[in-house]
Protein backbone atom coordinates (compact mmCIF):
# COMPACT_ATOMS: atom_id res chain seq x y z
CA UNK A 1 0.00 0.00 0.00
CA UNK A 2 1.21 3.84 -0.38
CA UNK A 3 2.53 5.02 2.57
CA UNK A 4 1.13 8.54 2.07
CA UNK A 5 1.17 11.58 -0.08
CA UNK A 6 4.82 13.56 0.00
CA UNK A 7 3.44 17.29 -0.36
CA UNK A 8 4.47 19.44 -3.86
CA UNK A 9 3.84 23.06 -3.17
CA UNK A 10 2.01 24.56 -6.11
CA UNK A 11 1.40 28.53 -6.45
CA UNK A 12 -2.22 28.34 -7.12
CA UNK A 13 -3.30 26.50 -4.13
CA UNK A 14 -3.18 27.07 -0.20
CA UNK A 15 -1.57 23.28 0.80
CA UNK A 16 -4.19 22.18 2.81
CA UNK A 17 -2.04 21.08 5.52
CA UNK A 18 -1.58 24.21 7.20
CA UNK A 19 -5.72 23.59 7.96
CA UNK A 20 -4.74 20.59 9.86
CA UNK A 21 -4.16 21.68 13.67
CA UNK A 22 -6.47 21.33 15.95
CA UNK A 23 -8.49 24.31 16.93
CA UNK A 24 -8.99 25.42 13.55
CA UNK A 25 -12.93 25.43 12.04
CA UNK A 26 -12.57 23.24 8.67
CA UNK A 27 -15.41 23.64 6.25
CA UNK A 28 -14.89 19.71 5.54
CA UNK A 29 -13.29 16.54 6.70
CA UNK A 30 -12.61 13.93 3.68
CA UNK A 31 -12.42 10.06 5.40
CA UNK A 32 -10.75 7.86 3.32
CA UNK A 33 -7.72 7.73 0.51
CA UNK A 34 -9.57 5.87 -2.03
CA UNK A 35 -10.56 7.31 -5.64
CA UNK A 36 -13.69 9.26 -4.04
CA UNK A 37 -11.91 11.10 -0.97
CA UNK A 38 -8.80 11.65 -3.54
CA UNK A 39 -11.58 13.18 -6.56
CA UNK A 40 -13.04 14.91 -4.18
CA UNK A 41 -9.99 16.20 -2.47
CA UNK A 42 -8.88 17.64 -5.75
CA UNK A 43 -12.26 19.64 -6.36
CA UNK A 44 -12.17 20.86 -2.70
CA UNK A 45 -8.19 22.09 -3.22
CA UNK A 46 -9.14 24.06 -6.30
CA UNK A 47 -12.25 25.76 -4.51
CA UNK A 48 -10.02 26.79 -1.79
CA UNK A 49 -12.12 25.84 1.12
CA UNK A 50 -10.45 24.73 4.34
CA UNK A 51 -10.42 21.06 4.87
CA UNK A 52 -8.31 17.89 4.91
CA UNK A 53 -8.18 14.23 4.33
CA UNK A 54 -7.90 11.69 6.79
CA UNK A 55 -7.06 7.99 6.14
CA UNK A 56 -4.43 4.77 6.97
CA UNK A 57 -3.47 4.59 3.66
CA UNK A 58 -3.64 5.95 0.02
CA UNK A 59 -5.47 4.18 -3.33
CA UNK A 60 -8.19 2.48 -1.55
CA UNK A 61 -9.23 -1.09 -2.93
CA UNK A 62 -8.02 0.08 -6.01
CA UNK A 63 -4.49 -0.43 -5.27
CA UNK A 64 -5.42 -4.13 -4.36
CA UNK A 65 -6.38 -4.84 -7.21
CA UNK A 66 -3.63 -6.17 -10.14
CA UNK A 67 -5.50 -5.10 -13.98
CA UNK A 68 -7.85 -2.52 -14.22
CA UNK A 69 -9.25 -2.18 -17.36
CA UNK A 70 -12.48 -0.35 -17.41
CA UNK A 71 -10.84 2.99 -16.11
CA UNK A 72 -11.26 5.69 -18.73
CA UNK A 73 -8.00 7.07 -20.19
CA UNK A 74 -6.19 3.38 -19.42
CA UNK A 75 -6.96 0.63 -21.58
CA UNK A 76 -4.99 -1.01 -18.56
CA UNK A 77 -3.27 -0.30 -15.48
CA UNK A 78 -1.94 -2.12 -12.36
CA UNK A 79 -4.37 -0.99 -9.39
CA UNK A 80 -0.98 0.35 -7.71
CA UNK A 81 0.02 2.18 -10.33
CA UNK A 82 -3.76 3.76 -10.90
CA UNK A 83 -3.48 4.72 -7.12
CA UNK A 84 -0.07 6.37 -7.82
CA UNK A 85 -1.72 8.34 -10.60
CA UNK A 86 -4.27 9.10 -7.82
CA UNK A 87 -1.90 10.17 -5.75
CA UNK A 88 0.39 12.63 -8.00
CA UNK A 89 -2.80 14.51 -9.72
CA UNK A 90 -4.01 15.37 -5.57
CA UNK A 91 0.22 16.18 -4.97
CA UNK A 92 -0.46 18.84 -7.82
CA UNK A 93 -3.43 20.55 -5.96
CA UNK A 94 -1.20 21.07 -2.87
CA UNK A 95 -3.27 18.08 -1.02
CA UNK A 96 -1.80 16.11 2.02
CA UNK A 97 -3.17 12.99 3.27
CA UNK A 98 -3.32 12.90 7.67
CA UNK A 99 -2.38 9.75 7.94
CA UNK A 100 -4.36 8.51 11.11
CA UNK A 101 -7.22 6.27 11.78
CA UNK A 102 -10.44 7.91 12.53
CA UNK A 103 -11.87 6.62 15.50
CA UNK A 104 -15.44 8.71 15.81
CA UNK A 105 -17.48 11.59 14.92
CA UNK A 106 -19.39 13.59 17.70
CA UNK A 107 -21.76 16.36 16.91
CA UNK A 108 -21.48 19.13 18.50
CA UNK A 109 -24.40 21.89 17.73
CA UNK A 110 -24.47 22.51 13.85
CA UNK A 111 -20.74 20.89 13.50
CA UNK A 112 -18.73 18.25 14.50
CA UNK A 113 -15.98 16.89 16.08
CA UNK A 114 -13.68 14.00 14.09
CA UNK A 115 -11.66 12.18 16.33
CA UNK A 116 -8.16 10.11 15.80
CA UNK A 117 -5.97 8.62 18.11
CA UNK A 118 -4.02 11.90 18.95
CA UNK A 119 -6.15 14.74 17.51
CA UNK A 120 -9.62 16.06 17.55
CA UNK A 121 -10.93 18.04 14.53
CA UNK A 122 -13.69 20.61 14.02
CA UNK A 123 -15.30 21.04 10.85
CA UNK A 124 -18.61 22.13 9.73
CA UNK A 125 -19.30 19.36 7.24
CA UNK A 126 -18.23 15.52 6.96
CA UNK A 127 -17.90 13.79 4.03
CA UNK A 128 -17.18 9.91 4.65
CA UNK A 129 -15.36 7.97 1.54
CA UNK A 130 -13.85 5.26 3.80
CA UNK A 131 -14.73 2.52 1.29
CA UNK A 132 -15.30 -0.65 2.37
CA UNK A 133 -13.09 -4.22 3.95
CA UNK A 134 -12.32 -7.75 3.48
CA UNK A 135 -15.46 -9.61 4.78
CA UNK A 136 -13.83 -11.92 7.04
CA UNK A 137 -15.05 -15.84 6.15
CA UNK A 138 -15.45 -16.94 10.10
CA UNK A 139 -14.40 -20.35 10.23
CA UNK A 140 -12.09 -22.16 12.48
CA UNK A 141 -8.47 -20.99 12.02
CA UNK A 142 -8.81 -18.45 10.03
CA UNK A 143 -7.66 -15.61 12.86
CA UNK A 144 -5.36 -18.24 14.20
CA UNK A 145 -3.17 -17.94 10.99
CA UNK A 146 -3.84 -14.54 9.61
CA UNK A 147 -0.54 -13.06 8.07
CA UNK A 148 0.71 -16.49 8.25
CA UNK A 149 -0.87 -17.43 5.40
CA UNK A 150 -4.68 -16.46 5.62
CA UNK A 151 -4.15 -13.27 3.48
CA UNK A 152 -7.23 -10.87 1.92
CA UNK A 153 -4.83 -9.07 -0.67
CA UNK A 154 -3.55 -11.03 -3.72
CA UNK A 155 -1.72 -7.85 -5.21
CA UNK A 156 -0.18 -7.41 -1.61
CA UNK A 157 1.03 -10.51 -0.37
CA UNK A 158 1.11 -12.98 -3.63
CA UNK A 159 4.63 -12.73 -3.43
CA UNK A 160 5.03 -14.33 -0.61
CA UNK A 161 3.56 -17.46 -2.05
CA UNK A 162 6.02 -17.89 -5.11
CA UNK A 163 5.87 -21.73 -6.09
CA UNK A 164 3.68 -22.68 -3.34
CA UNK A 165 0.07 -24.27 -3.83
CA UNK A 166 -2.50 -21.78 -3.07
CA UNK A 167 -6.22 -21.53 -2.00
CA UNK A 168 -8.88 -18.77 -3.14
CA UNK A 169 -12.03 -18.79 -1.84
CA UNK A 170 -14.95 -17.40 -3.53
CA UNK A 171 -16.53 -17.16 -6.68
CA UNK A 172 -16.91 -13.42 -7.66
CA UNK A 173 -14.84 -10.55 -9.78
CA UNK A 174 -12.35 -10.62 -6.42
CA UNK A 175 -11.95 -14.10 -6.54
CA UNK A 176 -11.56 -14.36 -10.38
CA UNK A 177 -8.95 -11.29 -9.93
CA UNK A 178 -7.24 -12.90 -7.30
CA UNK A 179 -6.41 -16.14 -8.93
CA UNK A 180 -5.24 -14.48 -11.87
CA UNK A 181 -3.26 -12.40 -9.95
CA UNK A 182 -1.67 -15.36 -8.37
CA UNK A 183 -1.15 -17.41 -11.66
CA UNK A 184 1.75 -15.33 -11.63
CA UNK A 185 3.24 -16.83 -8.45
CA UNK A 186 1.86 -20.06 -7.46
CA UNK A 187 2.45 -23.31 -8.02
CA UNK A 188 -1.38 -24.24 -8.25
CA UNK A 189 -4.35 -22.49 -7.65
CA UNK A 190 -7.45 -24.34 -5.73
CA UNK A 191 -10.90 -21.97 -5.90
CA UNK A 192 -13.16 -22.86 -3.90
CA UNK A 193 -16.35 -21.63 -4.44
CA UNK A 194 -19.75 -21.89 -2.11
CA UNK A 195 -22.16 -21.39 -5.72
CA UNK A 196 -22.76 -24.09 -7.98
CA UNK A 197 -21.18 -21.88 -10.83
CA UNK A 198 -18.22 -19.37 -10.81
CA UNK A 199 -19.49 -15.77 -11.62
CA UNK A 200 -18.18 -12.54 -12.35
CA UNK A 201 -17.30 -10.50 -15.23
CA UNK A 202 -17.47 -12.75 -18.38
CA UNK A 203 -13.51 -11.86 -19.80
CA UNK A 204 -12.45 -12.46 -15.83
CA UNK A 205 -13.81 -16.04 -16.36
CA UNK A 206 -12.68 -16.62 -19.34
CA UNK A 207 -9.15 -15.76 -18.28
CA UNK A 208 -9.03 -18.34 -15.00
CA UNK A 209 -10.79 -20.80 -17.16
CA UNK A 210 -7.67 -21.07 -19.95
CA UNK A 211 -5.53 -21.01 -16.83
CA UNK A 212 -3.67 -24.25 -16.25
CA UNK A 213 -2.78 -24.06 -12.70
CA UNK A 214 -6.54 -22.98 -11.42
CA UNK A 215 -8.52 -25.88 -10.15
CA UNK A 216 -12.52 -24.86 -9.67
CA UNK A 217 -14.38 -26.61 -6.57
CA UNK A 218 -17.74 -25.71 -6.90
CA UNK A 219 -20.37 -26.50 -4.52
CA UNK A 220 -17.54 -26.18 -1.48
CA UNK A 221 -18.35 -25.54 1.87
CA UNK A 222 -14.75 -24.25 3.53
CA UNK A 223 -14.79 -25.98 7.07
CA UNK A 224 -11.41 -25.01 8.68
CA UNK A 225 -7.64 -23.49 7.77
CA UNK A 226 -5.37 -25.81 9.36
CA UNK A 227 -1.92 -25.41 10.38
CA UNK A 228 1.39 -26.41 12.17
CA UNK A 229 1.27 -23.70 15.06
CA UNK A 230 3.46 -21.22 12.60
CA UNK A 231 1.79 -20.96 9.27
CA UNK A 232 -1.26 -22.87 7.14
CA UNK A 233 -0.49 -26.08 5.84
CA UNK A 234 -4.20 -27.27 4.36
CA UNK A 235 -7.68 -26.13 3.75
CA UNK A 236 -10.43 -28.56 4.67
CA UNK A 237 -13.71 -28.36 2.64
CA UNK A 238 -17.06 -30.03 1.86
CA UNK A 239 -18.45 -30.61 -1.40
CA UNK A 240 -21.45 -32.69 -2.36
CA UNK A 241 -21.58 -34.11 1.12
CA UNK A 242 -17.91 -35.39 1.12
CA UNK A 243 -15.22 -34.05 2.96
CA UNK A 244 -11.36 -32.93 1.16
CA UNK A 245 -8.34 -31.63 2.18
CA UNK A 246 -6.15 -30.23 0.00
CA UNK A 247 -2.46 -29.39 1.13
CA UNK A 248 -1.86 -25.32 0.64
CA UNK A 249 0.70 -22.83 2.01
CA UNK A 250 -1.74 -19.86 1.18
CA UNK A 251 -5.64 -19.45 1.46
CA UNK A 252 -6.84 -15.66 0.35
CA UNK A 253 -10.18 -14.91 1.64
CA UNK A 254 -11.80 -13.55 -1.66
CA UNK A 255 -15.81 -13.50 -0.60
CA UNK A 256 -16.10 -9.33 -0.71
CA UNK A 257 -16.23 -6.67 1.34
CA UNK A 258 -18.31 -4.95 4.03
CA UNK A 259 -18.53 -1.16 4.60
CA UNK A 260 -15.66 0.47 6.08
CA UNK A 261 -17.68 3.14 8.76
CA UNK A 262 -17.43 1.11 12.51
CA UNK A 263 -16.08 4.95 13.99
CA UNK A 264 -19.47 6.75 12.26
CA UNK A 265 -22.59 5.86 14.84
CA UNK A 266 -24.89 9.00 14.09
CA UNK A 267 -26.25 8.01 10.04
CA UNK A 268 -28.59 5.72 9.03
CA UNK A 269 -27.83 2.16 7.28
CA UNK A 270 -28.95 -0.10 5.12
CA UNK A 271 -28.84 -3.80 5.59
CA UNK A 272 -25.74 -3.98 4.36
CA UNK A 273 -24.12 -1.37 6.55
CA UNK A 274 -24.02 1.42 4.25
CA UNK A 275 -24.60 4.71 4.91
CA UNK A 276 -28.02 5.65 3.02
CA UNK A 277 -27.38 8.81 1.13
CA UNK A 278 -30.35 10.90 -0.78
CA UNK A 279 -30.25 14.35 -3.08
CA UNK A 280 -32.58 17.29 -1.54
CA UNK A 281 -32.94 20.61 -2.23
CA UNK A 282 -30.30 19.95 -5.71
CA UNK A 283 -27.49 19.30 -3.01
CA UNK A 284 -26.46 15.74 -3.31
CA UNK A 285 -24.98 13.13 -1.58
CA UNK A 286 -27.11 14.15 1.97
CA UNK A 287 -27.11 11.32 5.11
CA UNK A 288 -29.85 10.99 7.44
CA UNK A 289 -27.53 13.86 9.21
CA UNK A 290 -27.67 17.14 8.25
CA UNK A 291 -23.77 18.19 7.39
CA UNK A 292 -22.67 14.59 6.89
CA UNK A 293 -21.86 13.60 3.11
CA UNK A 294 -21.31 9.80 1.93
CA UNK A 295 -19.66 8.53 -1.13
CA UNK A 296 -17.95 5.76 -3.41
CA UNK A 297 -18.34 2.26 -1.65
CA UNK A 298 -19.25 3.24 2.30
CA UNK A 299 -22.04 4.73 0.71
CA UNK A 300 -25.96 3.05 -0.76
CA UNK A 301 -25.37 3.50 -4.10
CA UNK A 302 -25.49 0.56 -6.11
CA UNK A 303 -22.93 0.52 -8.19
CA UNK A 304 -19.40 -0.51 -6.73
CA UNK A 305 -16.94 0.92 -9.81
CA UNK A 306 -13.20 2.95 -8.94
CA UNK A 307 -14.77 5.47 -11.65
CA UNK A 308 -18.14 5.32 -9.84
CA UNK A 309 -16.55 6.38 -6.94
CA UNK A 310 -14.64 9.02 -8.54
CA UNK A 311 -17.87 10.67 -9.87
CA UNK A 312 -19.67 10.18 -6.61
CA UNK A 313 -16.73 11.72 -4.66
CA UNK A 314 -16.90 14.71 -6.61
CA UNK A 315 -21.10 15.23 -6.63
CA UNK A 316 -20.57 14.66 -3.10
CA UNK A 317 -18.10 17.74 -2.78
CA UNK A 318 -19.91 19.90 -4.99
CA UNK A 319 -23.14 19.23 -2.58
CA UNK A 320 -20.66 20.23 0.19
CA UNK A 321 -19.67 23.42 -1.33
CA UNK A 322 -23.39 24.36 -2.47
CA UNK A 323 -24.30 23.50 1.50
CA UNK A 324 -21.33 25.61 2.83
CA UNK A 325 -22.49 28.47 0.85
CA UNK A 326 -26.13 28.19 2.27
CA UNK A 327 -24.43 28.37 5.66
CA UNK A 328 -23.40 32.32 4.75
Amino acid sequence: MQKGIVLVKNANYEPNFRMARSGVMLDTIIIGGGPAALAAAVYAARQKIKFIVISKDVGGQVAWSSDVENYLGFSSIVGIKLAGEFKKHVETNGVKVEMAEVVGIEKKGKQFIVKTPTKNYETKTVLITSGKKPRKLGVKGEEDYEKRGVAYCATCDGPVFSGMNVAVIGGGNSALDAALLLDKYAKKIYVVNLNNQLSGERMLLSKVKKSKKVHIYDNAITKEIKGDGKKVTSLSFEQNGKEFEIKVGGVFVEIGSVPSNSFDKLTKKNQWGEITIHTKNGISNQTSVTGMFAAGDVSSVPEKQVIVAAGEGVKAILGIFKYLNGLK
